[in-house]
């Protein structure tokens, strides 16, 4: 999905012109499937009234879904409709400038649509899903997923059976962000030693801690990508960083066939899946990688190796 920015610019910034219909629609010509589908999505008509950006910007996402018919399967299943009305929608929560009053407000008027509309609410909430928690999404936001989690609690029925999956997947992004101390957990060196996250040594206050599957194509992609970076190599060596690897599965015998491909100087335990069973850290996607420093705080959070490779600047 594409986001029409001008289209949002347009909404916010000047006055909402009634649509021509004197005009031969048939001749009419819609150079793109993305500005057609945007035509289509009934977006609130912002009065005149407000002139200022930022008024007609809270007014819009205020009353952005109220002329949305949820109850419509068709309209529903139309993701050139839907699902771009949705990523524009999102776009604005996330552009920088949206308070986090206004976003809570606009999130509540979107769920409390939905919510009592079987169908729709199928649709959205996996779309929700797909954008805002999705690492591979470019909207991957776990701030704005964890507002979006405490308003479907907010306006759900207390008898509602998911319920507890939302309260868990909130307890989970509300874990381990950066300013947070790392939750411990106990892990094993290859000799059978105990170790646990908080009493592990760490050089010149950096942990690089890596939870990893051999068996995991992107583990193993990532993984020769480390090995074969000469700077990290180099400062795991000199001591400017310390390296835990984690194996957060169950196959010992796996796990142990694979260590002598792990670079050299780094630290490589199992924990015995108890990352895993005990929802400690979210491990959605593999491998999950995070920087903390030498007293176990959070840094930078399920980073790419890219960006905490930029973060190191070594």
């Amino acid at each position: 999905m594409r986001l029409s920015v001008w289209l949002i610019l347009l909404l916010l910034l000047s006055c909402q012109a009634k649509p021509d219909t004197s005009s031969n629609s048939g001749s009419a010509r819609q150079d793109t499937v993305t500005v057609q589908s945007q035509a289509q999505f009934p977006f609130p008509e912002i009065p005149a009234t407000l002139t200022e950006p930022e008024a007609r910007k809270s007014y819009l996402l205020t009353h952005y879904w109220e002329q949305f018919d949820f109850a419509d399967t068709t309209l529903v299943n139309n993701r050139d409709v839907t699902e771009q009305g949705f990523v524009n929608f999102i776009a604005l929560l996330l552009d920088g400038t949206t308070s986090e009053e206004l976003a809570r407000e606009s999130l509540k008027n979107w769920c409390k649509g939905f919510v009592g509309k079987d169908h729709a609410r199928r649709v959205l909430t996996q779309t929700a899903d797909d954008y805002l928690f999705n690492p591979n999404s470019p909207f991957y936001n776990e701030g704005l997923y964890g507002l979006y989690l405490e308003t479907m609690l907010g306006v759900l029925p207390q008898t509602d059976a998911v319920r507890s999956s939302y309260q868990f997947k909130l307890e989970l992004v509300r874990r381990n962000n950066p300013g947070d101390r790392a939750t411990d957990f106990t892990y094993y060196l290859p000799d059978g030693t105990r170790r646990t996250l908080a009493a592990t040594p760490t050089k010149n206050n950096r942990l690089l801690l890596m939870f990893y599957d051999p068996e995991c194509e992107s583990c193993h992609e990532v993984l020769l990508q480390m090995a074969a970076d000469t700077a990290l190599a180099e400062a795991v060596r000199a001591g400017k960083l310390s390296v835990l690897a984690v194996y957060t599965e169950g196959n010992d015998a796996a796990w142990l066939k694979a260590l002598p491909d792990m670079p050299e100087g780094w630290t490589v335990g199992t924990d015995r899946e108890a990352v895993k069973t005990g929802a400690l850290y979210d491990l959605k996607a593999m491998p999950s990688l995070y920087l903390l420093d030498g007293k176990k705080t959070v840094l930078l959070k399920d980073a790419a190796y890219e960006k905490i490779r930029a973060a190191l600047a070594f």
